[in-house]
């Protein structure tokens, strides 16, 4: 079986099991758990609307489609992210990609979730309620093993592996009883990627946060299971073949399947002038309080060594829009 047999394979599997999935699940739509994980770090993912799968490269790519980590011109990826999200909720993410060549790529990646300060209470047995005061040790987090490879000058497969937690505190009972509320888990993700002949027209897809469910207490919980797949082409390929490669206008868009929600499309928009300056626009369908979003990357040289920083504004409906910023570095 060759690559395109071989993908085409993928696609069908993929398709057929995500519609079963779809059907049999719909019941379970905003019942699962460790949702920090859905969230978007990355401001180049966010500014193109989070339509990243097929666009993603390098050390960033091991949080949306673990297969292009293995598109790295250099021996080391790193990138790292900080998200300045809704109710003083601050995310911190940041990854380091090894280039092996012909063996392939090797990532390493971590993610922190600061819910800032939560407050307790407990039932009052002679009516109301106490107020316990800040909740300690409350956050999330996730720590990560990435492999990805080139199969052949056009198809690309990777994985990850990650342990995921989240401290939720403790539940204190009118008994006195506490029990805390803790959970940790191990998921696996998986993506694949693929480059046409035409136009740098590229299409990828990813599997992400695979587990069995999770025993909080006496309830199963499972994590939120989503699977995208996404498609990118450079429009100034229409216009000039032989343009300078630094120089791009990148169109992709996304279609998104999870458990927590009814699908969804994004669709991005990248401008890329001369390797310097990446200009960044980005929507995203039925979402409540998300639509629209923009970004602006910068590109220069150090030493040799290629450094990128970029930022993203997302518009948020009755909360104040979200920031990113992230640094990436190749050497």
């Amino acid at each position: 079986m060759n690559c395109k047999q071989l993908l085409i394979s993928i696609l069908l599997a993929v398709t057929a099991s995500g519609t079963v999935f779809g059907q049999v699940n719909l019941s379970k739509v905003g019942q699962s758990t460790m949702n920090f994980l859905l969230v978007s770090t990355s401001p180049i993912a966010s500014g193109m609307g989070e339509a990243y799968t097929a666009v993603c490269q390098g050390a960033d790519a091991v949080f949306y489609n673990p297969a292009a980590m293995a598109e790295m011109d250099s021996k080391f990826s790193v990138s790292l992210d900080y998200t300045q999200w809704i109710a003083d909720i601050n995310y911190y993410s940041g990854a380091i990609a090894w280039n092996l060549k012909n063996y392939g790529a090797v990532g390493l990646s971590f993610l922190s979730v600061d819910y800032g300060t939560i407050y307790g209470t407990s039932i009052n047995p002679l009516g109301g309620y106490i107020d316990n005061g800040p909740v300690p040790n409350v956050g999330a987090y996730s720590v990560g093993l990435t492999y990805a490879k080139y199969i052949n000058t056009q198809f690309l497969f990777g994985g990850s592996v990650r342990f995921v937690g989240q401290n939720l505190g403790e539940n204190t009972f009118y008994n006195g009883v506490s029990m805390k509320n803790d959970a940790t888990k191990l998921a696996f993700d998986l993506g694949v990627k693929y480059y046409t002949l035409f136009n740098d027209f590229r299409f990828g897809m990813s599997f992400r946060n695979f587990s069995s469910d999770i025993t909080r207490n006496v309830y199963a919980e499972q994590l939120p299971l989503s699977f995208n797949i996404g498609a990118a082409i450079d429009l100034l390929k229409f216009v000039e073949k032989s343009q300078d490669k630094n120089t791009s206008f990148t169109f992709a868009a996304d279609f998104l399947h999870t458990e927590n929600h009814s699908e969804r499309f994004n669709l991005g928009l990248e401008y890329k002038f001369l390797g310097m300056v990446a200009l960044r626009w980005g929507y995203q369908t039925n979402r409540d309080i998300q639509s629209w979003s923009a970004g602006v990357g910068l590109n220069t040289t150090l030493s040799g060594n290629e450094i990128q920083v970029n930022y993203s504004y997302s518009k948020m409906q009755i909360f104040n829009g979200v920031n990113r910023l992230s640094l990436v570095m190749s050497f």
